[in-house]
């Protein structure tokens, strides 16, 4: 497996066009535990990171990471904004000088994403929010030498799922309390998105 340039944009682009298409919806889980704006954001963050790096030519998966990951940052309102333009830059930090990325470096620069998020959202697995949806599937990517679209998939299914049973204890979820239990994480439903496109462009096994 080789994870080029293209296959992130076509990461990108698989990842914006469910956001889009749910965008209704992210909103809709928002509305119940945070500021009702999740939907929006994300919408205008990834549509906007499609539009900056679709036409640009980059040598390195490190360079169209980190177009990325600014867009996102200076796009995306709300907390997501910085949680999720941290992952994709230390995506890129992760991968800078790798001409050829494999699945080891991807799966080494997930985990780097992950722990860059925690540190910026001083949150853990357990609290309601998108790391308890990105740590399964990192761990899961950990345990496999090679690309498992299909397990990566139903694993993301299973971590926002159980994110319902969850009590919030970081972000705007916190206020409700245990009002929160029974409804999943917005942030962890855009996570799950991210995934379900990373297993479809994985399953076509990079370039």
């Amino acid at each position: 497996m080789n994870f080029s340039v293209n296959n992130v944009k076509e990461w990108l682009k698989k990842t914006n066009n469910l956001i889009q298409e749910n965008k209704n919806y992210l909103t809709k889980l928002d509305q119940a535990i945070g500021d009702g704006d999740h939907g929006i954001n994300m919408a205008r963050g990834f549509d906007e990171a499609v539009n900056v790096t679709d036409d640009k030519q980059y040598d390195t998966v490190a360079d169209i990471l980190k177009d990325i990951a600014m867009t996102v940052m200076s796009k995306v309102g709300g907390a997501s904004g910085p949680l999720y333009g941290t992952a994709f830059l230390r995506l890129s930090l992760s991968l800078k000088g790798k001409t050829e990325v494999g699945y080891a470096d991807l799966t080494k620069a997930l985990e780097d994403g992950l722990n860059g998020m925690k540190q910026r959202g001083r949150s853990d697995a357990g609290e309601k929010t998108l790391v308890d949806v990105w740590e399964p599937v990192v761990t899961f990517m950990k345990k496999k030498d090679a690309a498992d679209a299909d397990g990566l998939m139903e694993i993301a299914k299973s971590a926002v799922e159980k994110t319902k049973d969850i009590m919030a204890t970081k972000g705007r979820g916190a206020y409700f309390k245990e009002k929160s239990v029974g409804n999943i994480d917005p942030g962890a439903m855009s996570s799950f998105y991210l995934f379900s496109a990373l297993a479809e462009v994985l399953k076509g096994g990079g370039e």
